[in-house]
């Protein structure tokens, strides 16, 4: 849950998590509102995979190549992008202001047997805590925020 005195001083907007969260139930159908996401999803995977590789120095053959790597995916919605990293080898937490995308995220990651922290939070609150990570995605989210300075600062900080 959303800690409300990290809400007073976040970029969240209410009315794009009341959009997002409207559409929770249909983050996995490839045919729904977020088919354009599953359509591009292989390329933006090849490009994250390729450039997290190249930047730590990575082996590219082996299977689980982010072994060891702690990533945050902020704004992860239901998880498109958390469990592919998961399947990467990387200590996944995947954040989301919207309970009902958590839900959904920690739901399809149960069904997969994957094991991802997954948190409704917000990138302030995870920045407040000290939280620290080797690779944060922040994927389709800056233009669904409230205070763009303020959300990008606060990933920064991690």
């Amino acid at each position: 849950m959303i800690d409300a005195a990290a809400s007073a001083n976040s970029s969240v907007d209410k009315d794009e998590i009341a959009r997002f969260s409207a559409m929770a139930a249909e983050w996995w159908d490839p045919t729904g509102k977020f088919a354009p996401l599953h359509k591009f999803n292989p390329t933006r995977l090849a490009l994250i995979r390729e450039r997290v590789i190249n930047h730590f120095g990575l082996d590219a053959a082996k299977s689980a190549p982010f072994d060891g790597l702690k990533l945050l995916d902020i704004g992860c919605g239901g998880g498109l992008l958390s469990e592919p990293m998961t399947r990467l080898g990387a200590d996944v937490l995947g954040a989301d202001a919207g309970e009902a995308n958590i839900k959904t995220a920690s739901v399809h990651a149960d069904e997969q047997d994957l094991k991802i922290d997954y948190r409704a939070t917000t990138a302030e609150a995870l920045a407040a805590e000290g939280a620290q990570f080797d690779v944060i995605l922040n994927m389709e989210v800056i233009e669904h925020v409230a205070d763009r300075d303020g959300f990008l600062l606060s990933c920064a900080q991690m």
